[in-house]
Order: C-alpha cells, then sequence, then structure tokens
C-alpha cells in the first residue's frame, strides 16, 4: 500500500492510515491512555495507526508557555508507548543534534512545518533511517515540496511522508487548499492532511493560539474526499485542560465517529472492481 513505509505495509483494508495523539506528552497515565484507547478504535475499524505525542514544544508563542516534562523522560514515555502497546510512535525534532538521540526512541520522527527549509536538520533526520515526515510550511507552495523530498533522498532516505496543515491567510487565520495534496502526491510519496493545525488561530494578541474544533469533520471529511493519503489529528481526552493546543484538539471520545464516518467517505471514492 505504502511500499517505501514499512510501518504502514500491515494493512490491505484500503483505509487511510492515522496519525494521533495528545499534542504534547504530559504524563504517563495521560499518554498512556490516550493510545490506548486510539488503538482499541484503530484496530476495531483496520485503520493503520501512529501513536505521536511531542517529548519538547519550542515553537511557543509566550515564554511562559509549557514546553515540556523533559527530553529524555518524555522520550521513555514514548517509547513505552511502542512497547507495550506494539504501535509505531512519531515525534518532533527542531535541531540537527536531536535527530540521532530522538531516533532512539521513535519509529518516525516529524519536521516541525517553520523548520521544513531548514537542509540541515532534514538531512540529520534522513540519516539515521528512519521514516521522516515533514509539515510544509504555511508559506510554501505545494510544487515546492519536491526540494524538501529531494534533499532526503540525496542522504539515501526515501521514507518520507509529507503533511499539509494550512497555509497562512491574514495574521490570525489558515486557510488549506485542497490542491495541495494531489500536488504532493506527484512525489510519490504518502501525503497527510494535518487536521487539527489546520484549525489554528496562531498570533493572537494574548499569546494563546486558538482554534476552530467545530470545523473538525468539515476539515477531515474534505481531505479524505480528495485522497489524502493518511490523517493527523491530535486528541486529547479534555482538551480544555491540556497543556499545548487544547483549542484545537479534538476530545477523544469524538474520535470513533468522526473515523466511522470518514471510512464511509474513502469508500465511497475508492474504485470499484
Amino acid at each position: 500500500m505504502y511500499p517505501n513505509i514499512p510501518l504502514l505495509n500491515h494493512t490491505g483494508s484500503g483505509n487511510f492510515f492515522l496519525i494521533a495523539g495528545p499534542c504534547v506528552i504530559e504524563s504517563h497515565n495521560l499518554v498512556m491512555e490516550t493510545a490506548s484507547v486510539i488503538k482499541a478504535v484503530c484496530n476495531k475499524l483496520t485503520i493503520p495507526f501512529i501513536f505521536k505525542s511531542s517529548y519538547r514544544k519550542a515553537n511557543r508563542s509566550r515564554g511562559d508557555s509549557y514546553t515540556g516534562m523533559g527530553d529524555e523522560q518524555a522520550l521513555k514515555i514514548l517509547a513505552d508507548v511502542r512497547k507495550k502497546l506494539n504501535v509505531p510512535v512519531i515525534t518532533d525534532i527542531h535541531e540537527s543534534e536531536q535527530a540521532a538521540f530522538a531516533a532512539e526512541f521513535a519509529d518516525v520522527l516529524q519536521i516541525p512545518a517553520f523548520l521544513c527549509r531548514q537542509t540541515d536538520l532534514l538531512l540529520a533526520a534522513a540519516h539515521t533511517g528512519k521514516c521522516i515526515n515533514v509539515k510544509k510550511g504555511q508559506f510554501l507552495s505545494p510544487d515546492a515540496a519536491r526540494f524538501i523530498v529531494e534533499k532526503i533522498k540525496s542522504a539515501g532516505n526515501d521514507n518520507i511522508m509529507l503533511t499539509e496543515r494550512g497555509t497562512t491567510f491574514g495574521y490570525q487565520d489558515l486557510v488549506v487548499d485542497f490542491r495541495s495534496i494531489p500536488v504532493m502526491q506527484k512525489n510519490k510519496v504518502p501525503v497527510v492532511l494535518d487536521v487539527t493545525h489546520s484549525l489554528q488561530q496562531p498570533n493572537s494578541a494574548s499569546g494563546v493560539t486558538g482554534g476552530l474544533p467545530e470545523m473538525i469533520h468539515t476539515i477531515a471529511s474534505a481531505g479524505i474526499a480528495v485522497g489524502a493519503d493518511g490523517l493527523f489529528i491530535e486528541t486529547h481526552p479534555n482538551p480544555s485542560k491540556a497543556l499545548s493546543d487544547g483549542a484545537n484538539m479534538l476530545q477523544l471520545d469524538l474520535l470513533e465517529p468522526l473515523l466511522r464516518k470518514l471510512i464511509r467517505i474513502r469508500h465511497a471514492i475508492l474504485p470499484h472492481e
């Protein structure tokens, strides 16, 4: 199904895959609870699942925003999810020096959108041999994403995913250009739609990013309808108490009904034999 991404090859369902989890690692209990629920739902619906949570948040508006519990402690929690639940895990890196260290604990390294043109970072991630997911910057055209792919492949790594997460539209809003999905798929890599970050409202006067979680169904449905290979959805048992990005995360108990709806859309667009 995804020949260059071995960790996604265990299903023949024809479904999209899901990258999901809380924005940042807050505690061992919360991470294990969330991952267990998502895995159970995805097993039931035959959806390949990669658990996501950031071990460190480097891109914060305010200096007093939560950035993490400590790198090694958080990464060990992530590795515990992988070991105990037998699911692949993904986390962000922000500097070249972090690549090899994070790769000891994660199956997929993610490059944040605001760093997608950082050549040294892309190459450091590529050299780990891990699968690399790069979020297309809010400032970047989908055509220009081919240079991201070329950089990673130049290091001998073909295990690449690209993620659409919205384009800057004014100062405090993002818009998803769904043409980006088929354009980036021309690079012969899976293309993911980051549903929840596409609904952020950054650059608020308070220094706390807002969001439009009521539009999650709309954006996710449109993404599947135009053929996205995967979805990225941050989810939390209680978003109002989340330590990061609570304003745009999906409440955990709403995930299963959303995925059931999206599967119906996916099956409707699959070619019939």
